[in-house]
């Protein structure tokens, strides 16, 4: 398919898209767990903003070339931009999802 037919994913698909990727320490989705702050397509270039579970977050590198491929599979991506941040912080009481929240055992 080229890029002149390929339809242009919207926020909700590369979000869905990105729930695939799972953080391999807890096997838990990087959206679910609120890892992912923002995610914009502009011009076939992919910004995803997000951040790690912690600074010295060993397995960093696989998380940002798993996010990295899930964008690429949308034919009108040309590339792919993985910002980590660290601010705000990631806290999971206020950005993970409530099945996270339980499965951590946070209430």
């Amino acid at each position: 398919m080229s890029t002149a037919t390929a339809t242009i994913p919207t926020y909700e698909e590369m979000r869905e898209r990105l729930s695939e990727v799972k953080d391999p320490e807890i096997n838990m989705s990087i959206v679910e767990l609120g890892l992912v702050y923002d995610i914009v397509l502009e011009d076939g270039i992919v910004v995803v903003t997000m951040t790690l579970t912690s600074p010295g977050c060993p397995l960093g590198p696989i998380i940002r070339g798993e996010v990295y491929a899930k964008m690429k599979e949308f034919p009108v991506v040309k590339d792919v931009d993985v910002q980590i941040v660290w601010n705000p912080p990631w806290d999971p009481r206020t950005m993970a999802s409530e099945d996270v929240r339980m499965a951590l055992g946070i209430w």
